[in-house]
């Protein structure tokens, strides 16, 4: 049965869109004190450790990827997409790389709070900054294609009779974790307003 296109359709992907944003906002703040870091401007490592290494794993990872993996994934593989060899493939493969990343960037970060005041060594600094830069430039790639080409083809494809359901199990998702995305905002504006040291 052709379904007609001009029939307004239950916007599946806007959501992630949205929560690309504040996830590309944490990305910025990464890649500033990692700058800041080489340039000896910067010592606040429980800006990693308390700020952006949740954020990556409880909003980025477990908050927006769930819904992707969980829901978004596994509808579009149902109505048709293959599971392998496939855009869905490459996005796992990515959010697998990304959080050997923030391994990588969570173990430079306990070293650095654990060294002396004052002595941070530029090969730590170094180790952070590799990690944290490759996974704000994997991430910006990432969000690119999901943003550009992945979710305006689930917008494409995906019929009308499994919209509904996607979006109560978002919904549901989110109710797992009130006030999670709120939290995550107000940490992220407050980051922002922070002039460097």
């Amino acid at each position: 049965m052709q379904q007609n296109h001009n029939t307004p359709r239950t916007n599946v992907t806007a959501v992630m869109v949205e929560e690309h944003q504040l996830i590309l906002r944490m990305i910025a703040l990464l890649e500033k004190n990692v700058a800041l870091a080489e340039a000896g401007r910067f010592s606040d490592w429980n800006f990693f450790l308390d700020g952006a290494l949740p954020f990556i794993r409880l909003f980025a990872d477990r908050f927006h990827h769930a819904k992707e993996e969980d829901v978004l994934f596994k509808a579009l593989v149902a109505n048709g997409m293959p599971a392998q060899n496939s855009p869905i493939a490459a996005m796992l493969m990515e959010h697998d790389q990304g959080r050997a990343l923030v391994r990588g960037m969570e173990l430079a970060a306990k070293r650095l709070l654990a060294s002396e005041p004052g002595v941070a060594t530029t090969e730590i600094i170094t180790a952070l900054a590799e990690n944290a830069r490759g996974y704000a430039e994997l991430l910006r790639d990432h969000i690119e294609k999901e943003d550009a080409i992945l979710y305006p083809l689930a917008e494409r494809v995906l019929p009308e009779t499994v919209r509904p359901a996607m979006i109560a199990a978002y919904a549901a998702a989110e109710a797992a974790t009130p006030g999670l995305e709120e939290a995550f905002r107000h940490l992220v504006e407050g980051y922002e307003a922070k002039r460097p040291a």
